[in-house]
């Protein structure tokens, strides 16, 4: 029976070859500008083993079209377009890493065609991983992403990291140190001998990740109303508007009349400040000047349970750190929380 006009063919290849099935598909006319002789321009979709897995992937195409000059890419060029598309030079230093360092264990998929790769073939990569349980989720984690955009872009009809598992047990989450009432009074005790224990300060009265406050802009700071809008978070939930507290509001002001920029918050000489940056000459030397022992996000944890200690209201907690994510269906939907109300509960700290 005749395939209809523009459905495509598939026909047979002469020679002994392993898939003879070629499946094609004209996708316009070019026309010979001197005889005026048209001639058909063809995508080919496939090679198969046989007619029948010919005929069923020229039907697949049919029923859910996708671009076959970008399913052609191999993984490295998937890569590469997702990595430029997703990152840019304001990205969390620390997740780029991340998929930089889960990239570099896929050699064995760098030079494969993405619309070749098969669960198995992904399964190999994350069973070969000799290192933490993380590493394998971040490498699976990456597959996933990948899909993710080939789907979006309509070369992959189909996500075949959702079949791939980490043959691992997951690790015990480190243990939370949230900073002490007395290392919090030494804070305020020494807020004068360091710029950046102010920072420090911010950090435990606000609740806010590192890298939200430090991808801050000025703009989004109302130093008169007291609060700033978190516009870049780590998840969809961290886009929030969040309350300065009395206590802090100085030190959100000095560093905002020091900055050169277009940042909230920057360096002595005015400048943005990275995290990288703010960890390394920062960060572990306060630590080492205050006999303390705490990583950054322990200012959340400590903000966190801060908010605890003084009966504040578990809703109006996860508003401020945007743990949306964890919200009960009544409080995702019908529970509405102003700015005056956030500011309240931090004041209490």
């Amino acid at each position: 029976m005749r395939n209809p006009n523009g459905y495509g063919s598939v026909y047979k290849l002469s020679g002994k070859r392993r898939k003879p099935y070629i499946v094609r598909k004209t996708v316009g006319w070019d026309i010979d500008a001197e005889t005026f002789v048209s001639k058909q321009k063809y995508i080919t979709i496939g090679y198969y083993a046989t007619k029948q897995e010919a005929l069923q992937a020229l039907a697949a195409f049919n029923d859910n079209p996708y671009d076959i000059q970008l399913s052609q890419n191999t993984f490295t060029d998937i890569y590469e377009r997702w990595f430029k598309d997703t990152f840019n030079d304001e990205s969390n230093r620390s997740t780029v890493k991340n998929y930089t360092a889960a990239y570099k264990h896929c050699t064995a998929l760098y030079n494969m065609k993405m619309s070749d790769i098969r669960p198995i073939h992904m399964q190999k990569v994350i069973d070969s991983e000799n290192s933490s349980y993380n590493s394998k989720k971040r490498i699976q984690t990456l597959f996933s992403k990948m899909y993710e955009w080939c789907m979006g872009h309509d070369c992959i009809k189909k996500d075949y990291s959702l079949q791939t598992k980490i043959n691992a047990k997951p690790e015990t989450a480190a243990e939370r140190n949230p900073f002490s009432q007395k290392e919090i009074e030494q804070l305020w005790l020494s807020v004068d001998s360091n710029d950046y224990i102010k920072l420090v300060l911010i950090l435990i009265y606000s609740g806010v990740r590192i890298s939200e406050l430090l991808n801050l802009k000025k703009e989004d700071v109302h130093l008169d109303e007291q609060w700033f809008d978190v516009k870049q978070s780590k998840t969809d939930s961290g886009v929030r508007v969040v309350p300065i507290a009395d206590k802090v509001l100085p030190f959100w002001q000095e560093f905002m009349q020091r900055s050169k920029g277009e940042y909230a918050i920057c360096t002595v000489n005015g400048q943005k400040l990275t995290y990288d940056n703010f960890k390394a000459k920062y960060w572990r030397p306060l630590m080492q000047q205050l006999n303390m022992k705490h990583t950054i996000h322990e200012t959340r944890h400590t903000f966190i349970s801060q908010c605890v200690t003084k009966n504040i209201n578990m809703t109006v907690i996860k508003k401020i750190v945007g743990h949306k994510s964890i919200m009960n269906l009544t409080e995702r939907i019908y529970t509405h929380v102003d700015v005056a109300e956030l500011l309240e509960a931090v004041n209490k700290l």
